[in-house]
């Protein structure tokens, strides 16, 4: 019989664009005793958790709350119950995750159509604007903030775009969401989907999503409630053909956005078991972005953003893609020549327990990324992070400059700016 040891995970310095370090508030909450998923404390954390989301999200929308599932589950939740086969998506790809939905979509029976960018580059808006009108889609759905690239893509007057020809305008801020202003009514954005380990500080395991009227009109031409939940009348009407079955329902159950806003309000619907601990977090979580404030909260990441880059800068490495779009949250620093990447980044957690990310595709092995979210984004984290690195390169016999980039950092910290 095997005997195993008591789980004690290694304490770690974690600056990856996603997971990252997560509040030990948010660490308590999720110790608290479970309660029953329509026991009265419970809905009202639900409904509060509701609330706090469309502070976050900036918008008035009646639908805000999380998926169970990673961020993925909340995307292909939009995704699955906005899209009926034949529809025409298109997709402006600028990295990875662009590329992502469009795999999604395609496999929703989406006519997809994609405009490209080189990875490192974002679109100006006006592109986007031009395919729109090119193309009339049902549907435009775009990353905001490309965590591949470190890129944040401009979307100023897409949705206005979308609304004249009544199209859908789907935004993917799982990298954005508490770190990044999302402003979900000022651009007319329909649906956006949102993520829990990046920079709202807690665990991998829930999917933010909030949707407006214009999206919940065309989920409630597809919904059907499953069988085993409906009312005797509302089983009648559907065997009598009164309320017949869309010709294209939602293929999702799980991810079936129609019941699952059922499950949120009043009505209650029993589609799932709520995730009891991980509501707790992303109460939890939240409240401490609510509490520091939205625009204080934007300001802290710039601040690390702007030490981490004059530390990067100064130390001779270079940085990857358009300064000018670069996510306020991800910093890409180009490999120098000659050195091993996946070496580096070994070094960096065995000897000073941190970890950074490598990325993904065509930039495999040329790039790596270091995140500045949420709990993860503290001057300690940046400077230790500049000194570790400036350590390892020296150790690999890279040129750096030695004490330059802790000092640039410094600096930027000393005028607070």
């Amino acid at each position: 019989m095997t005997i195993y040891k008591d789980l004690s995970p290694s304490p770690r310095t974690i600056m990856t664009p996603g997971p990252v370090e997560v509040d030990p508030r948010v660490l308590r909450a999720m110790s608290y005793p479970i309660l029953g998923q329509f026991d009265p404390e419970f809905t009202g954390l639900m409904n509060e958790t509701m609330g706090m989301l469309r502070e976050v999200f900036m918008t008035g929308n009646q639908w805000a709350y999380p998926v169970d599932g990673t961020s993925r589950s909340g995307i292909e939740a939009v995704l699955v119950s906005l899209i009926e086969p034949g529809d025409v998506v298109l997709v402006p790809v600028y990295g990875r995750f662009g590329h992502l939905l469009v795999e999604i979509a395609r496999r929703c029976g989406a006519e997809v159509i994609t405009l490209e960018k080189e990875w490192g580059s974002v679109f100006a808006p006006e592109e986007i604007i031009s395919g729109i009108r090119a193309h009339r889609p049902a549907i435009v759905a775009i990353v905001h903030g490309e965590t591949s690239t470190g890129r944040l893509q401009p979307l100023d007057g897409i949705g206005a775009a979308c609304r004249e020809l009544d199209a859908l305008f789907v935004v993917d801020a799982v990298a954005t969401i508490g770190g990044v202003r999302v402003a979900t009514d000022e651009w007319e954005i329909d649906a956006v989907m949102g993520g829990t380990q990046k920079c709202l500080s807690v665990p991998a395991g829930l999917a933010p999503v909030t949707y407006n009227d214009r999206a919940e009109a065309k989920l409630l031409k597809r919904k059907v409630i499953e069988r085993g939940l409906m009312t005797a009348e509302e089983a009648a009407g559907r065997m009598s053909g009164a309320s017949p079955t869309p010709d294209f329902p939602i293929q999702s159950n799980y991810l079936d956005l129609s019941q699952l806003q059922d499950y949120w309000s009043p009505a209650r619907l029993n589609h799932h078991t709520e995730a009891t601990s991980m509501l707790y977090a992303l109460r939890e979580g939240l409240r401490l972005v609510l509490e520091e404030g939205l625009e204080q909260r934007f300001a802290r990441h710039r601040l690390q953003e702007s030490a981490l880059v004059a530390g990067i800068e100064a130390m001779g490495l270079r940085l990857f893609g358009d300064p000018a779009h670069k996510m306020p949250v991800v910093a890409c620093i180009e490999i120098p020549e000659g050195i091993d990447g996946e070496s580096v980044r070994s070094m960096l957690l065995g000897e000073f327990g941190i970890e950074i990310a490598s990325s993904f595709g065509a930039l495999k092995g040329r790039i790596w990324r270091i995140g500045t979210m949420g709990y993860s984004c503290s001057k300690r984290n940046v400077l230790l992070t500049l000194g570790a690195l400036e350590a390892v390169l020296l150790r690999h016999g890279a040129k750096v400059d030695a004490g330059a980039g802790l000092q640039a950092a410094m600096d930027v910290y000393a005028i607070g700016r």
